[in-house]
């Protein structure tokens, strides 16, 4: 039993490790493979592609499923962070919320990376409906992402530029993921052995 456990908790371990090259979208899946079959879902419920997914992902958290905005110090105290962004996806309280309320959400969680992507998968349609911004715009999208629906609206993020080049670096993960995915999503998609008729 004791041996069990071990394993088990040695197995959690490198679950959630994150990936090695993150840069690669092929190397991601090929270190967590059912990352992959998260996107897929998330991707055939909203529509949001995977390429797109996996770059906000990839620009939120680095892939740590524990990450939280830095907390400022004063002195040698430590206060209270700026935002209560959390996970995967960096989701704010509010907004994980109104997503469980939504989908049913007794058992989600924000470090679970299939619960992070079909948040942003979600989101970006919900984007997509109020906004018109297509699933295919990472730049926009991202940018609504991270203001909210109602501060791009706004407009304040034309005079962020900060944040515009943020979202330009989002918009280049995502055609490079995009253009490596082409290369192994393959692989990926018809691993499992009951899949006989995949292509």
């Amino acid at each position: 039993m004791l041996a069990a456990a071990v394993l088990l908790a040695t197995l959690a371990g490198c679950a959630s490790n994150p990936p090695r090259h993150t840069d690669n979208l092929c190397k991601v899946f090929d270190q967590h493979p059912d990352w992959y079959d998260a996107a897929h879902d998330a991707q055939k419920r909203w529509g949001t592609p995977i390429n797109v997914l996996m770059a906000f992902i990839n620009r939120e958290s680095g892939y740590r499923k524990r990450a939280r905005p830095d907390r400022p110090w004063f002195l040698f105290i430590p206060l209270p962070r700026k935002s209560s962004a959390y996970g995967y996806a960096q989701i704010q309280d509010p907004a994980w919320e109104d997503y469980k309320k939504a989908n049913g959400g007794l058992f989600k969680s924000r470090t679970d990376m299939d619960d992070a992507l079909d948040f942003i998968g979600w989101y970006t349609d919900r984007i997509h409906r109020t906004l018109g911004i297509s699933k295919w715009d990472p730049k926009h999208l991202y940018l609504a992402y991270h203001e909210g629906i109602g501060g791009y609206r706004s407009g304040h993020w034309k005079r962020n530029r900060a944040l515009l080049r943020t979202a330009d670096g989002v918009a280049y993960r995502a055609r490079e993921y995009g253009a490596q995915l082409r290369q192994c999503a393959a692989r990926f998609r018809c691993r499992h052995w009951y899949q006989l008729l995949c292509h």
